[in-house]
């Protein structure tokens, strides 16, 4: 199963920007426990490369995130990513993801960004910051574009996860309310695994309601 798969499947990523990652197979082994299996490490964590290497080496489906540059995405896929994301449309970027055969989240807001974005040969669009336009956003971009797959990223959390996937969004972003720093930092994985389990649990009542 590919990383995209497991995205429709989970709806989750976990996104980690933490100064310090003690280790970073136990973080990802406390989010699945929790129910988030794709991890994206960002560019802006010290030693993200090793943190990526490590965690996929044990087994891990990783990604990094925050990649501005085909060097910055070159070395993520070197390190073990398995799908790299982007803050907004990155030509370069999607370029070294095709050649490393590797699926890529290219970052938008607009309309005209999210054609931008599938024309680059996006696995998927991440809709940045979510927040400032909200849930209903993703509904009016459902209009114009309904097989894009969007991701909802920036400000998402167990009490406004549902809403969005509700929406439209085929998945969200779970940062620091999954993930804070300081949790991370001090190697809290039992919170991590409490914090990712109410927030998937969140997403899942959303698909219940779906459902019935």
């Amino acid at each position: 199963m590919n990383s995209l798969s497991v995205l429709r499947d989970d709806r989750v990523i976990a996104v980690v920007r933490a100064p310090r990652i003690p280790d970073a197979s136990a973080l990802c082994a406390a989010l699945a426990a929790g129910g988030i299996r794709l991890t994206e490490f960002t560019y802006t964590t010290p030693e993200v490369t090793e943190h990526l290497r490590r965690a996929s080496q044990a087994g891990w489906r990783v990604g990094v995130g925050t990649v501005l540059t085909a060097e910055q995405a070159e070395q993520g896929v070197a390190a073990g990513a398995s799908f790299l994301v982007t803050p907004g449309c990155r030509p370069e970027v999607a370029e070294a993801a095709q050649a490393a055969g590797v699926p890529v989240v290219l970052g938008a807001l607009t309309p005209t960004e999210v054609a931008r974005a599938v024309d680059l040969g996006a696995a998927a669009v991440k809709i940045f910051p979510a927040r400032a336009f909200g849930p209903g956003y993703f509904k009016d971009l459902r209009g114009p574009y309904p097989d894009v797959p969007l991701v909802a990223s920036g400000g998402i959390d167990a009490g406004n996860a549902a809403e969005f996937l509700g929406q439209g969004a085929i998945a969200v972003c779970a940062g620091t309310d999954v993930v804070p720093a300081e949790a991370v930092a001090a190697g809290d994985w039992a919170e991590i695994t409490r914090r990712a389990r109410k927030f998937t649990d969140a997403c899942e009542a959303c698909e219940a309601c779906e459902a019935s």
